[in-house]
């Protein structure tokens, strides 16, 4: 039980508790299984991405749960400038707000995770290292709040409550919105709507900046190669991306920051391209992938299109 008396002399919390707290915790095949990467070869498709998302059942759960939480959304707006379509975009992809929040035992996906990480992982040193520092504050979190870790369920990655936040974002950026005196994501609305937008604040969300631009090409100046090298990270200006042969419309013409051209791959199909201001790059912060972005972006919009379609 090194491992646990290491655990708890960093949290600086009882070594008793911690070692029996680990010892409960039990391999979960299934969670290797799952955090396996996809198999070499496989093309990604941002079309049939989309359709996973962006659905009847999920834009219509996302406007009753606006029309719900209207005043929280509205609040968390003035406080922090993170639209309303951004959040519930966010909750909607992630668990279809709050419908499916996973299955999993937290400690024990974390456990696995942390000492049992699958050796032909690419990353299998880094991410394990990852996972054993989720599983740190994991325990950090419970043991603080007076919580059983076997109580939580979430992901098969150890994410937790409406918004998916692993353990380290809920320490770092999960908050009391409701004011009832503790943070429940789980179970509170209002705490998980306060909380997404307040880690969007963290990283930066510009109030009123546009998340990306349409675009398209001057085939004869077009250097896709340079201009997909800084991958999502906005590097270029809009002079230096009409250089390369990106073409923006006029108001995209007007914009005075960094964009970065994403590429959306379509399987067999060609690709999509957009071009992604900083509001854009703050998405990927929460889950590393423009795909990602993308759906929430999409799903968040078609839920305020339909509301604003029924006024």
């Amino acid at each position: 039980m090194k491992v646990a008396n290491d655990i708890a002399r960093r949290l600086q919390i009882n070594p008793v508790w911690t070692r029996h707290q680990v010892g409960k915790a039990r391999f979960q095949s299934q969670v290797v299984k799952l955090i396996a990467p996809a198999a070499a070869g496989t093309a990604k498709n941002w079309q049939l991405y989309r359709t996973r998302f962006v659905t009847p059942e999920r834009i219509e759960a996302g406007i009753r749960f606006w029309h719900d939480h209207r005043v929280w959304l509205e609040l968390a707006e003035k406080q922090t400038g993170v639209p309303p379509a951004i959040v519930v975009g966010v909750l909607g992809v992630e668990t279809r707000y709050g419908q499916q929040m996973g299955s999993f035992r937290v400690l024990d996906a974390l456990a696995t995770l942390a000492f049992d990480f699958p050796p032909q992982h690419p990353r299998a040193s880094e991410r394990s290292a990852f996972f054993r520092a989720e599983l740190e504050h994991y325990l950090k979190l419970t043991h603080d709040a007076g919580i059983d870790p076997l109580s939580l369920r979430g992901s098969y990655a150890g994410a937790m409550g409406m918004p998916q936040f692993m353990p380290t974002s809920w320490l770092q950026y999960a908050v009391d919105f409701d004011g009832d005196g503790r943070i429940d994501l789980f179970g509170s609305s209002a705490d998980a709507i306060g909380s997404v937008a307040h880690y969007f604040q963290a990283f930066h969300w510009q109030a009123g900046m546009p998340s990306y631009f349409a675009v398209s090409f001057d085939g004869e100046k077009l250097d896709l190669e340079a201009l997909l090298a800084p991958d999502i990270r906005p590097t270029f200006s809009v002079a230096s991306l009409n250089a390369k042969g990106v073409r923006l419309d006029p108001v995209a013409q007007q914009y005075r920051g960094h964009l970065a051209l994403i590429e959306l791959q379509n399987g067999a199909a060609a690709p999509s391209y957009v071009a992604g201001t900083d509001n854009f790059y703050t998405i990927t912060r929460y889950n590393w992938s423009s795909y990602y972005a993308m759906a929430v972006l999409e799903l968040g919009r078609e839920i305020e299109t339909a509301l604003g379609s029924a006024k």
